[in-house]
């Protein structure tokens, strides 16, 4: 039985091709976008995780990234500009499809949507490059932007254990990474 099925589903994807997974539909939206500015806001990034596109305000719904209007520090005010330039230069990089996953709506009115490129989840590449978060179940938690929140306090560790295993540490510890990554990024494509 487990045969006739796999040959029904094999005949169906030689039948249609648009069902297989090498051939996932073509991504419908497309837009030049900015950082959002003082004018009318239709199409610009606020941050890492919220855009507007079309006139409708969108937040990602899969991450959640450091604050840029009113960040705690200066390390989660530069993350958090990484993170909104980055999300800018992944969305100009060619089409994209806004999917809804659960609720429409956040409590603010964003309209709640993952972005995707060819099927890929681009905020799990921000997160895959160390500039958002998501919680166990996929779903954007902001435990992580509020402990980078937290004060730090002056006097390094001392060993291992004393070692803070917060993701604020995390952001702190990795930015000059990301920073110098993405510094070889604008040099390799200003040449």
């Amino acid at each position: 039985m487990a045969t006739k099925t796999l040959s029904f589903a094999a005949a169906l994807m030689l039948v249609m091709p648009g069902l297989s997974s090498a051939n996932p539909p073509a991504d419908p939206e497309r837009a030049r976008f900015e950082a959002c500015g003082s004018a009318q806001r239709i199409t610009c990034v606020v941050d890492g995780d919220t855009f507007w596109y079309a006139g409708a305000k969108i937040r990602i719904a899969d991450i959640n990234t450091p604050e840029t209007s009113r960040p705690a520090c200066p390390e989660e005010a530069a993350l958090g500009d990484l993170a909104k330039r980055r999300l800018a230069q992944m969305l100009n990089e060619g089409p994209f499809t806004l999917e809804v996953r659960g609720r429409e709506t956040d409590r603010y009115g964003r309209a709640l949507r993952v972005v995707t490129r060819r099927g890929e989840s681009l905020g799990a590449r921000l997160e895959a490059e160390g500039l958002a978060s998501t919680g166990r179940d996929g779903a954007a938690t902001g435990a992580a932007v509020q402990a980078a929140r937290k004060p730090v306090t002056a006097r390094a560790p001392r060993s291992v254990a004393e070692r803070p295993s917060n993701t604020a540490s995390m952001i702190r510890a990795s930015f000059s990474s990301l920073r110098r990554s993405m510094n070889m990024i604008v040099v390799l494509s200003a040449q």
